[in-house]
């Protein structure tokens, strides 16, 4: 199976449980989530397998896979170290930013702008990922990008959610700009509060749609 395909049946579990399609504490069934998505149980137990490794189920022994409920308030904690995280990123990366990590910024930024324009959430995402990981390789900091990659991993269902907030794209884009602005202006301390504000106002309004979800 495809990268992509598995990319797509790992996301739409994703969006069944963040959506409270699969409850916390719910057994999710290989092969019934093969049937309903059209698979077979491989690639199923593979999707299952990558959110076991970001916290949002767990697979137990002769149980299988549960889910788990983190909690907003778990969820938020995790959006403020990741802000702090990309902060500092984005500070060495203005010390330390050389032609070819400008040019790797400069190409994602750029595909971020074609999938902002078409409105389309889950390829944003995707597309700012990457944005987000040449910032990280520019700091040249080995360290400090493990731990970002590996904490964004934990926190991209609730990023990918959080983008389908009304306006998101277009303001997550803006913001961008003014980064890239400050990295190659080579503006440390400026580069540093726009990517700690920028991450932590996904963390606010992600705490809005929790709330919002909670009374449907």
């Amino acid at each position: 199976m495809s990268e992509n395909v598995g990319r797509w049946l790992r996301d739409a579990i994703e969006n069944s449980i963040l959506s409270n399609e699969f409850s916390p504490g719910e057994r999710l069934d290989e092969m019934l989530l093969a049937t309903r998505f059209g698979v077979s149980r491989t690639p199923v137990r593979e999707a299952l397998m990558q959110l076991d490794a970001i916290g949002l189920i767990e697979i137990r022994p002769r149980r299988g896979a549960i889910v788990i409920d983190p909690g907003p308030h778990r969820v938020f904690e995790m959006f403020e170290v990741m802000a702090e995280l990309e902060g500092l990123a984005g500070a060495l990366a203005a010390r330390r930013l050389d032609k070819t990590s400008q040019e790797a910024i400069t190409a994602t930024h750029n595909r971020c702008k074609q999938s902002a324009g078409a409105g389309d959430s889950d390829a944003y995402y995707y597309d700012n990922e990457e944005f987000h990981k040449a910032i990280y390789a520019a700091g040249r900091s080995d360290f400090l990008e493990e731990q970002c990659v590996k904490l964004h991993r934990r926190l991209r269902p609730y990023r990918r959610l959080q983008l389908r907030v009304r306006n998101r794209l277009s303001t997550s884009f803006s913001e961008h700009c003014a980064i890239v602005d400050a990295i190659f202006a080579s503006d440390a301390d400026e580069a540093r509060r726009l990517l700690r504000g920028h991450v932590g106002i996904q963390g606010e309004r992600f705490s809005d749609l929790v709330a919002s979800m909670a009374t449907k």
